[in-house]
């Protein structure tokens, strides 16, 4: 039975709820609790589980030490309200949680959310192909130039292989049509989720990443436009943010040095222009790592412990962004960065550090789900602290990524050579995935290597639809063309036998003589014959 496709968020994030309760329920120490005169075994007060929680969470390498205490009282709210606990009285849902003395307790039925299922299955359209080697169009030809058979001839297998067997008769120069901006568009959306899914360790992206919400476009545009600090540029100045925004961003981040309109500075001035920034970026429709994408940021949180290896599937990742979002992350982030870490601005907050204020002002503005997830909040602070930390390096475009669609790009372009009564997937092959740069029409040279030579050959072998005769010939001018792959094969004629066998002649009467032996049992007598 096929697993239905599931839309982006749920699973990772279900996971990580149902590890985070079962550590929480296995390690929560349980007490007996005197109240109105009457105790309680096996509780716990709501303090003691603010304390525990809160020291699960910041040593737990999925959430960490920036983890507040106010968080984590949200977090058991959640809890009460998804019966993963209950007051001592069986309440759950409409009550309230509270950090005090009150007391709570587990209750006997499981709390774990049922995870959605995978798709099983993975369509063929989801990605668009790759151009492939025989999207090509023929080079104009003198006319008195030979037509090209179509039908299977005796010599097909000849002209097919010519190449490899040394014997090139007749070839025209080919090239790939005029690629279209489309087209790159397609070989960068494709190239870059196989990226993505090798990045993330994943056998398939089905339930993480939809593929019509990849835009190749977008793509094409992060890597391409963009100003000297890595910025995205836009292409219409309408989808920027408003002027006032950008410069209250800038005042920040060159604290005391930004105030270009000359403002007149107030006590708390700051801390107007910061609520300014927040304003904004929280009145968004949706986050800006977008509700299509959850799912597969959610997913690098597991990565985080190996610091490049996120950082690679965070470059790759936010490449999918529309350019619009690109921008406004990457102004948000580095605003982040530098206000975090300006010693000369003052306290933007009397109880909470820079850093952390900053954190939780904008983490819901970054990351978030369609629907209300249960570790959101916690989520979307592990991930974009570490955004923050990295966020000169996670956009910038992977070096093997933009050397991979290059080097195929370039690739299309180049003339190739087309062989008489080849068929165009042939030369898919791995044996012709190499160039001709040259055509040396005096002596022609051997292409390919010896991996694609053996294959040859054992096509050759395997072949059923060939006559004996013609595969013998065939045999010949392979041995003959590479004797060593030949006797590497067939190291003797017992080997070269069991592939062809020789046909028995027929037995003529007039060739036989029998010859009697003397049996080695004298009761016995023996007769042989022999031709």
């Amino acid at each position: 039975m096929e697993g239905r496709v599931i839309g982006p968020g749920p699973y990772r994030a279900t996971k990580l709820w149902n590890e985070t309760i079962q550590l929480f329920r296995g390690g929560m120490p349980l007490r007996r609790h005197w109240m109105h005169l009457r105790y309680y075994d096996c509780t716990f007060s709501g303090s003691e589980a603010v304390d525990y929680l809160h020291q699960l969470l910041r040593h737990n390498c999925n959430f960490g030490p920036e983890v507040t205490r106010n968080q984590t009282l949200q977090l058991l709210r959640k809890f009460l309200k998804a019966h993963v606990i209950e007051d001592i009285k069986g309440r759950h849902g409409t009550e309230d949680f509270e950090d005090n003395c009150h007391l709570y307790r587990f209750p006997s039925l499981s709390p774990l959310k049922s995870l959605p299922l995978r798709s099983l299955s993975r369509h063929s359209t989801d990605l668009p192909r790759l151009i492939r080697w025989d999207d090509y169009e023929e080079l104009p030809q003198q006319e008195n130039a030979a037509p090209v058979k179509s039908s299977m001839t005796s010599d097909f297998w000849t002209k097919r292989h010519s190449v490899a067997i040394g014997d090139v008769h007749e070839c025209k120069l080919i090239r790939r049509k005029d690629i279209t901006p489309k087209e790159v568009d397609h070989i960068w959306k494709s190239m870059t989720a196989a990226h993505l899914q090798q990045v993330l360790g994943l056998t398939t992206l089905d339930g993480i990443l939809n593929p019509a919400h990849v835009k190749g476009k977008y793509i094409v545009h992060n890597v391409f436009n963009i100003n000297k600090s890595g910025i995205v540029v836009l292409e219409n100045n309408d989808d920027d943010m408003p002027y006032w925004v950008i410069s209250a961003m800038k005042c920040l981040a060159k604290w005391p040095n930004g105030n270009d309109t000359k403002q007149p500075v107030y006590p708390g001035f700051e801390r107007d222009v910061l609520k300014t920034v927040a304003d904004y970026y929280q009145r968004l429709k949706e986050p800006l790592l977008t509700f299509h994408l959850y799912e597969v940021f959610v997913n690098i949180l597991s990565l985080l412990q190996e610091q490049d290896l996120a950082t690679e599937a965070l470059q790759v990742s936010t490449l999918l962004l529309s350019p619009p979002n690109r921008r406004h992350l990457q102004l948000l982030l580095r605003l982040m960065a530098r206000v975090s870490q300006n010693p000369h601005l003052p306290p933007l907050n009397d109880t909470i550090a820079t850093r952390t204020l900053v954190v939780q002002m904008f983490s819901q503005c970054v990351l978030g789900s369609p629907d209300e997830m249960d570790l959101d909040e916690l989520l979307a602070s592990k991930l974009v602290t570490f955004m923050m930390e990295h966020h000169h390096t996670i956009f910038q475009v992977p070096d093997k990524l933009r050397c991979q669609v290059e080097e195929h790009l370039s690739h299309l372009r180049r003339v190739q050579i087309k062989y008489a009564g080849s068929d165009t997937d042939f030369s898919t092959s791995p044996a012709f995935h190499k160039q001709i740069r040259r055509v040396v029409s005096e002596e022609p040279k051997v292409i390919g290597t010896q991996t694609p030579l053996q294959e040859l050959l054992e096509g050759l072998i395997s072949d059923k639809e060939l006559p004996a005769k013609d595969k013998k010939k065939r045999l010949k001018q392979f041995q003959k063309s590479y004797p060593e792959i030949y006797r590497n094969r067939f190291p003797s004629e017992e080997s070269r036998a069991a592939v062809m066998p020789e046909k028995n002649p027929r037995l003529k009467p007039h060739l036989l003589f029998f010859n009697l032996k003397k049996p080695s049992n004298p009761f016995q007598r023996s007769w042989s014959f022999r031709a």
